[in-house]
């Protein structure tokens, strides 16, 4: 089985990705959706979460992603940054959403140098707006900031927009069409519940309406 089959096999096993085209989730948005991601969940999973960690240093390995620090988007990609750091050896950091409003105002907790290559570690990609935060937080420290590892993307057109304007290339362990295949070959959703669950990531803002939940 392929990495990614193996992480969205991992990820539907333990609840983090729930499929349930039939019965949508709300996001805070407001849109609906035949998917629910909560990658936390892993931190519950000690074996798991260590699959994961490999999983990501060898696709770095695959990709010759060589950085010198792994920084984390606050805060779901902490602990998955920690866990690679340490597997690693590598200093960590991670990068507030904004800057402190008291002490030192930091923005980034941690030492981050000038000329570093630092690789953006995330849980999950919708938009990729918190990832790329992230990135420019990194740039404007004076760090190389070009790479991004995620656990699981939403394969949004609107992610993939975004990351190509800032010249930062993402890399997933796993991603939204795979993860349905999967959890129709699992018996997690039935074949005409993955046929409406990929039609999502296309138009999720008018996906709803077309299948008739609203």
């Amino acid at each position: 089985m392929l990495r990614e089959e193996k992480i969205a096999e991992l990820l539907l096993r333990i609840g983090a990705v729930t499929v349930r085209p039939s019965k949508p989730f709300r996001y805070a948005s407001g849109i609906l959706s035949p998917i629910y991601t909560d990658n936390r969940l892993l931190m519950s999973y000690p074996e798991d979460r260590r699959k994961v960690a490999r999983a990501m240093a060898k696709l770095m390995i695959e990709e010759t992603i060589a950085p010198d620090a792994i920084p984390a988007t606050a805060t779901a990609g902490i602990p998955h940054a920690a866990w690679l750091a340490e597997l690693l050896d590598k200093p960590m950091v991670y990068v507030r959403s904004e800057k402190k409003s008291h002490g030192k105002e930091n923005v980034i907790e941690g030492i981050v140098r000038q000329g570093q290559i630092a690789v953006t570690v995330e849980d999950l990609i919708s938009t990729g707006g918190s990832a790329l935060g992230t990135v420019q937080a990194l740039r404007s420290a004076g760090c190389i900031a070009n790479n991004c590892l995620a656990i699981f993307t939403y394969e949004m057109k609107k992610a993939e927009d975004n990351f190509k304007r800032h010249k930062v290339s993402l890399h997933a362990l796993t991603r939204f069409s795979i993860l349905i295949d999967v959890a129709e070959k699992k018996g997690y959703i039935s074949a005409e519940e993955r046929r409406i669950a990929l039609e999502w990531n296309k138009a999720p803002e008018t996906w709803a309406k077309k299948f008739g939940f609203e």
